[in-house]
């Protein structure tokens, strides 16, 4: 009688585990179950990231380049074409983005006018990246030099520090 009403209680428990709703044997053979794409979720806006910039929102940053008033010597801006400009403004964001440092990067205008940047290693400060850069015109046979040095801000442009 004294075994009878000590197997009572685990033969409860046993029939109640029997009960419940964990996987078989047969569901943990086959391992777990990764969820399947489904169309009404990918349709949901809420999966998709919320706030990508369109291509009309960024801004080339070439555009921004254009002025090269602040990248060579303020003396020979005037003397400078509309081509001159633009060869030395692609010069000196291409050599600030993708040079190497101390590797010149050369270009040529109108009416014999060329240039050359050279740009030093990058720097980050306060999370914004720099560079030193040399910028030298040649008008004339005489070169004409401005050193400096530029970061770039979150959109990508080029500007002279201080």
């Amino acid at each position: 009688m004294q075994l009878t009403v000590r197997a009572l209680p685990v033969l409860a428990m046993l029939l109640l585990a029997g009960c419940s709703s964990s996987p078989t044997t047969s569901n943990l053979a086959t391992g777990p179950t990764l969820p399947q794409p489904n169309s009404a979720l990918a349709a949901q806006p809420a999966l998709m990231p919320a706030a990508l910039p369109t291509t009309t929102a960024v801004q080339p940053s070439t555009v921004a380049m254009n002025d090269v008033t602040s990248f060579v010597d303020g003396t020979i801006v005037a003397q400078l074409s509309a081509k001159d400009k633009s060869e030395a403004a692609s010069a000196q964001f291409n050599a600030l983005t993708f040079g190497r440092p101390g590797a010149p990067r050369a270009w040529s205008g109108d009416k014999g006018v060329t240039g050359s940047v050279t740009v030093g290693p990058y720097v980050r400060v306060n999370n914004i990246d720099c560079r030193d850069f040399t910028h030298t015109v040649t008008i004339g046979g005489a070169p004409h030099a401005r050193k400096g040095t530029a970061c770039r801000d979150a959109t990508g442009n080029w500007s002279v520090a201080g």
